[in-house]
């Protein structure tokens, strides 16, 4: 049986899979500091175990990915800099595995989920943040020389339009990455462009107005522009969105006929598809790391 977990920003899920029956899951809030974390991980990990009556591989997805170069975390809020698998591995008593937590979704949603089937496939999350993760032949894509594999939000937004030069600040210290027009705050901005007023971004993916249906047609165009560059380049089977702007059922309607625009191609064939397992996709990912050889 295998033991996912999902560490985020807020929430920690942990689940056990026994093949592709849930045995056990349970959410608890993310404590702040890091050595609670780390407590709460293992907690999670023991009141599982205790749950089946198995001890588990365990799996963990994270923000950001272990730096190939000094071993420590990088590009992960909060978590920067630290030694969260070793010290992980000594609290647990075992070996584990810990991927991004855009690459546990593609690989929950390659197993059994919307990308089940396919050869290759690209998952992205639009949420907070914006991450990818890639599946080729069932397993994850070869993770590189540097750990970003997958990480097209920190990209320059493709063929920006004069107003959207040089963009919004990025956390990672640039501007007019494809996270900042992509994540929540950049369906915010597209509304604030069509209206110039501010509003929840959960309020304005209702569509339930002009303004917001403009703001979201807004969105979708610098989604396809993104998009467009991935396909260009992996030529994916299907791509599947996660996290919460994944929920917009709008997105796709109006992004496959956007594509061919700005894909290489004289034909856009690629699905754009929700992920079957929702919010859950991350953990369940996880919980697969140790499904690969």
């Amino acid at each position: 049986m295998r033991i996912g977990i999902d560490l985020g920003g807020t929430k920690i899920e942990a689940i056990v899979l026994d093949g592709d029956a849930e045995r056990f899951r349970r959410r608890v809030p993310t404590p702040r500091p890091y050595e609670a974390r780390i407590a709460a991980i293992a907690g999670l990990v023991g009141e599982a175990e205790n749950a089946v009556g198995a001890r588990c591989t365990v799996g963990i997805g994270t923000p950001g990915s272990v730096s190939p170069h000094t071993g420590l975390m990088q590009n992960a809020e909060n978590l920067e800099g630290r030694a969260l698998r070793e010290d992980l591995a000594a609290m647990l008593k075992r070996e584990i595995r810990m991927a991004n937590d855009a690459d546990c979704l593609a690989l929950s949603e390659a197993s059994d989920g919307a990308g089940a089937g396919h050869k290759l496939v690209f998952a992205a999350i639009l949420g907070t943040g914006v991450g990818g993760g890639i599946v080729a032949h069932g397993r994850l894509l070869h993770r590189g020389p540097n750990a970003t594999t997958g990480e097209w939000g920190h990209n320059p937004l493709p063929a920006p339009e004069d107003n959207e030069r040089p963009g919004p600040a990025c956390y990672c210290g640039r501007h007019g990455c494809v996270e900042t027009f992509l994540n929540g705050r950049g369906l915010a901005l597209a509304y604030r462009e069509v209206t110039g007023e501010d509003a929840a971004p959960e309020d304005i993916a209702l569509g339930d107005s002009p303004e917001k249906t403009a703001a979201l047609d807004r969105y979708a165009l610098r989604l396809a522009r993104s998009l467009a560059t991935v396909i260009n380049i992996l030529d994916p089977d299907v791509i599947v969105l996660g996290g919460g702007l994944s929920n917009v059922a709008r997105l796709y309607e109006t992004v496959p006929p956007l594509l061919p625009r700005f894909v290489f191609s004289d034909g856009v064939k690629t699905p754009i598809v929700k992920a079957k397992h929702g919010d859950s996709s991350g953990v369940r990912g996880a919980a697969r790391l140790w499904d690969m050889a």
